[in-house]
């Protein structure tokens, strides 16, 4: 990951390449106050002043300048600099006649690569952005290291990240922190978290299942868990997947990113809060010692679960982590999974399904996401689909024999191991991007991560 702080420089008058910034509205005018040669290069170029369009302009005498298109001149988003941070050639840039604002963090976001494959690398150097207004741009690199985090393990292919180098990274983060961290393995994994285990124990052994766990903050301060699901890859275990479905099964652990990357930014700003992070991390795999379609599964919080779907296993190694999470008695549980291909069909890639067991949680959450670009969209608990999990012999099933309300039926799977009373939202996010956008290449992205950390600053701030 580059030194994002370097990209972001504030301006103190040092020499630096001119952006304009046009939008519809006023091109018609920008374009007519233009020299001749700048109007001849903007016409040539087919710039109109939409959206993510770039021309470059060429000065008075030497030297050049850019024009750049944007949605709205008078309110920048997060993405409107992001093209421009793509394309621009390596050098230092100043957006003239106003602050970038919210607009630094795609600047960096759009200069996110993944190429720890490639022998031939992007040869282009760093786009280093001016800005008057320097008292932000620590909070842009933050959100941006947090983004790279999730986006660097996600892209990350399942051979080289199994649930060990997930305790790794979570490690790392860690450290930088000062955090305590603990795993739970073997015979402490099999008696505390049966569901974990069970769902992990068909790896091979160095891909072995745990229960990763990371606390930091002040005792006197209120507690709040943060659980991602850490499955690593997802082969659908003897419920197989098929090819289709298992070629990005590698994003599996997507939620345990968010929820990694989100505790780093809760401890980058030292809130005032006591963090517990909770990561089941696993790979569910296929051997003779596989959980079975028909198992009946002990809990940890003592409920018994038949397996209807062994391809549903993130809600299991989530229930065993929210109940340690719901023992500590937080104030407040946030979890995040890729966890129903549901909630992919009934919202598309780019909003995250958001279940919440309080009207004012997801009323913030939902206006955090509006006010930071993050959009979520708010799904029900609708409690009459509760009798979709019932069992005959166990005290819940795993799925729902109906092929209806899968994201409903997940999250009323999870909320059974959440005590009433305590606040609880859960995302269910795709973690990647299909098609790349101005700013977010494809591949794994954070979805649901800037809305949730607004949140939470806002509900604890320092």
């Amino acid at each position: 990951m580059p030194d994002l702080a370097d990209l972001l420089q504030p301006d103190r008058g040092q020499p630096a390449t001119p952006l304009q910034l046009v939008d519809r509205k006023c091109f018609d005018a920008w374009l007519a106050a233009q020299p001749d040669r700048a109007r001849q290069a903007a016409q040539a170029q087919g710039f109109r002043g939409d959206g993510f369009q770039l021309a470059v302009l060429p000065g008075e005498r030497d030297g050049w300048s850019a024009v750049l298109g944007v949605a709205n001149v008078d309110e920048l988003s997060p993405w409107c600099l992001a093209k421009a941070a793509e394309s621009l050639p390596e050098g230092t840039y100043r957006v003239e006649g106003r602050s970038p604002g919210p607009a630094m963090l795609g600047w960096l976001l759009g200069q996110y690569r993944f190429d720890r494959y490639r022998v031939a690398k992007e040869p282009k150097g760093p786009r280093v952005l001016l800005t008057d207004d320097p008292a932000r741009v620590g909070e842009a690199v933050d959100i941006a290291g947090s983004v790279y985090l999730v986006r660097d393990l996600v892209n990350m292919p399942a051979g080289d990240l199994g649930p060990a180098e997930l305790q790794s990274a979570a490690e790392e983060v860690a450290a930088e922190f000062g955090a305590r961290i603990r795993t739970t393995t073997g015979e402490a994994l099999d008696s505390g978290f049966p569901m974990v285990a069970a769902v992990g124990r068909a790896a091979a052994p160095e891909r072995g299942p745990r229960l990763i766990e990371l606390e930091w903050g002040d005792q006197r301060h209120p507690r709040i868990a943060l659980v991602g699901k850490g499955v690593c890859f997802d082969s659908g275990g003897l419920d197989i997947k098929p090819s289709a479905g298992m070629r990005l099964m590698k994003k599996d652990m997507g939620g345990a990113a968010h929820a990694l990357a989100l505790a780093r930014l809760v401890m980058k700003a030292n809130l005032p809060v006591r963090l517990h992070l909770v990561v089941p991390a696993v790979e569910n795999a296929v051997s003779g010692a596989a959980f079975r379609p028909g198992d009946v599964l002990r809990s940890r919080k003592g409920l018994s679960v038949e397996i209807g779907n062994t391809d549903a296993e993130g809600r299991l190694i989530l229930a065993d982590a929210l109940t340690l999470a719901a023992e500590r008695e937080p104030e407040l549980i946030l979890d995040f999974a890729t966890l129903t291909g549901a909630a992919r069909i009934a919202l598309g890639p780019d909003l995250p399904a958001l279940f919440a067991n309080e009207d004012s949680l997801a009323a913030t959450l939902l206006e955090c996401g509006t006010a930071v670009s993050d959009p979520l969209w708010r799904m029900p608990l609708w409690k009459p689909y509760d009798d979709m999990l019932s069992s005959d012999i166990a005290d819940l099933g795993n799925v729902s024999e109906a092929p209806m309300a899968g994201a409903v039926t997940a999250a009323l799977f999870l909320q059974r191991f959440v005590p009433e009373g305590t606040a609880w939202a859960h995302f269910d996010t795709f973690a990647w991007r299909s098609a790349a956008k101005p700013g977010r290449p494809k591949g794994g992205d954070a979805l649901g991560l800037r809305a949730a950390w607004q949140a939470i600053r806002n509900r604890y701030p320092r």
